[in-house]
């Protein structure tokens, strides 16, 4: 649920070479989906828990982003953690590739692509919401029921945190933004000020 930012903790927007990891891994689980029904479930649970696991430790995300790193400590180090927080065999194998194409760094973004993919897949919205510290689950409950109650029902998530805003929210949804940031709430002020002047 959860797609590089100036800032370490943002969620990186999703681009070109994300998706073809994502729909190369996507094809992969339709393949296998004949001989393992619940392929497609278990990468896409495998991405969402290896994601959080970028977004809420800093060590992580730094570990992905270096790029000081040759690809055998890159790969020594990614399986140890991938081994510890129990994902599955086609995730491990995605993060093989990543690293052997020098592409861990896009890591979180493949997870973002995959997650977008499937979600439009089947029928879901996606709902795009940016934060100024990472979400808490009560919070994440929140923002989807006051989503279903604004008529947007199974609506995914995807996070993104930017210090930026100073605090409140910002979330896309189809063509709707809803922007009560504190930095546009400042901004508004500030042309209100000066339009007074």
């Amino acid at each position: 649920m959860a797609s590089a930012e100036t800032n370490s903790s943002s969620a990186p927007t999703t681009s070109g070479l994300a998706e073809r990891y994502a729909q190369a891994l996507l094809g992969l689980a339709d393949d296998r989906r004949q001989t393992d029904p619940g392929t497609v479930d278990r990468i896409a649970t495998d991405l969402e828990r290896l994601f959080a696991l970028w977004r809420d430790d800093e060590a992580f995300r730094a570990f992905v982003a270096d790029p000081r790193l040759d690809s055998g400590s890159q790969r020594k180090g990614a399986f140890a953690i991938l081994d510890r927080a129990g994902i599955g065999g086609e995730v491990r194998n995605l993060v093989g590739v990543l690293v052997a194409n020098r592409r861990l760094y896009a890591l979180p973004q493949v997870a973002q692509a995959f997650g977008a993919l499937l979600a439009a897949r089947r029928g879901q919205q996606t709902a795009h919401v940016t934060s100024a510290h990472p979400l808490n689950d009560t919070q994440r409950a929140q923002i989807s029921a006051r989503l279903t109650e604004a008529g947007f029902s199974g609506v995914k998530l995807s996070e993104r945190v930017d210090p930026s805003i100073l605090g409140g929210l910002i979330l896309r949804i189809g063509s709707r933004l809803y922007d009560n940031s504190i930095k546009s709430k400042l901004q508004r002020l500030q042309y209100a000020m000066k339009g007074a002047a």
